[in-house]
């Protein structure tokens, strides 16, 4: 059912993309407030004031993008258009979910026997691994979208179907050609996501812990940092088959160029698509809650007096994975479409007049000056 309800959220993010930009700004607030009263209740003055400052100030960015919705609607229903037209990406993406949890749990196995005779680097070398592995896995999904997109926006005729050739050369490419660029921008990210678990594991055998709080926020922004221009460089791995340090010179002359562009649209789109894996994962908690309560003997081994409560948690945490899982795929497609209407608006509208019409009134209303460069 996760699936089906997540596919069927597709439809309705394309129907009332522009409502759900909006409605996912509000979320967002309301989210802070919720914290900012919880601290408040729960006595915790930090947690309050926290919560607070954070719907001001996100309801004073809510205030000053407000003009800028209707573009970011547009790329969204723009890139959303192009993954139904090919929702063999759906598929790939859900395979490699499976293959992530597989070496989840052989990671698991193998270090647990492996870190009780051994230790220092060794456990440096495993956490690497195990990040860089997941990095892989992400980026090789995000690079294959991006492909994709970016053949239904050159050649339509090729990406208009499940299976078309676009998802498997696009696929083919991610896996052969690509390959050695994905590995290389995710191994610098496993080095960090690595070397911040190591802090975290020492933080709690050391007496410095406002050293290691330091020394997070430094590695955590570094992380964040890096992750952000991945997503775009790999765009451009997926788009042109660039390698890694090319790709990454375009990201810096995209940013140059419409810097404030796409961090606005990008930013927009990532609220609403985690808004619907929010919401996608309480529908299917609650198909949870009503089947354990229709079935009592569910949870009847783990001796559990209300079987209703694990049945939404199992429901919300699926629903709210495999929702994931299908909107990144979507964020990818939102990322190539605006990487493409910035360097080829000609092609989109030869080839997706309708929407590129869209596209260019929701720009100009956005920006005006700008549009008129085009």
């Amino acid at each position: 059912s996760a699936i089906g309800i997540s596919m069927v959220s597709l439809g309705f993010l394309m129907r009332h993309a522009k409502e759900l930009v909006k409605m996912s700004l509000f979320f967002s607030v309301a989210m802070s407030l919720a914290v900012g009263v919880l601290g408040l209740l729960g006595g915790q003055i930090y947690m309050a004031v926290l919560g607070f400052i954070g719907a001001a100030l996100g309801a004073c960015y809510a205030w000053s993008i407000w003009s800028r919705i209707p573009f970011a609607a547009a790329n969204l229903n723009t890139a959303i258009t192009g993954v139904k037209a090919n929702t063999g990406l759906a598929v790939i993406a859900f395979f490699y979910l499976i293959v992530a949890f597989v070496w989840s749990v052989w990671w698991i196995a193998a270090a647990g026997g492996s870190l009780q005779y051994y230790g220092g680097w060794i456990v440096f070398l495993f956490l690497i691994s195990f990040y860089w592995v997941h990095q892989v896995i992400q980026n090789t999904v995000h690079v294959t979208s991006a492909g994709v997109i970016g053949t239904w926006w050159f050649v339509p005729s090729e990406a208009s179907r499940c299976c078309s050739p676009a998802v498997k050369d696009s696929f083919v490419r991610a896996t052969t050609f690509s390959f050695g660029s994905i590995c290389l921008g995710s191994l610098i990210v496993a080095i960090i996501q690595a070397l911040r678990a190591l802090n975290n594991m020492t933080k709690e055998q050391d007496e410095c812990n406002f050293l290691h709080c330091i020394i997070d926020c430094i590695l955590g922004c570094l992380e964040s940092i890096i992750e952000y221009f991945n997503k775009w460089a790999y765009v451009y791995v997926g788009l042109y088959g660039y390698s890694y340090i090319d790709a990454g010179k375009n990201v810096m002359s995209l940013f140059q160029n419409k810097g404030w562009t796409v961090l606005i649209t990008d930013s927009l789109v990532e609220n609403v698509l985690f808004m619907m894996a929010c919401g996608i994962g309480l529908i299917t908690g609650l198909i949870g809650y009503v089947y354990a309560k229709l079935d009592e003997d569910v949870f009847a081994g783990l001796y559990i007096e209300d079987a209703g409560v694990p049945g939404f948690l199992i429901g919300l945490f699926v629903g709210f994975l495999m929702g994931s899982v299908l909107l990144s795929v979507v964020e990818s497609a939102v990322n190539t479409v605006i990487v493409c209407f910035a360097e080829s608006p000609g092609e989109f509208q030869t080839n997706h007049p309708m929407l590129s019409r869209e596209m260019r009134a929701a720009w100009k209303e956005a920006w005006p000056s700008e549009c008129a460069e085009m």
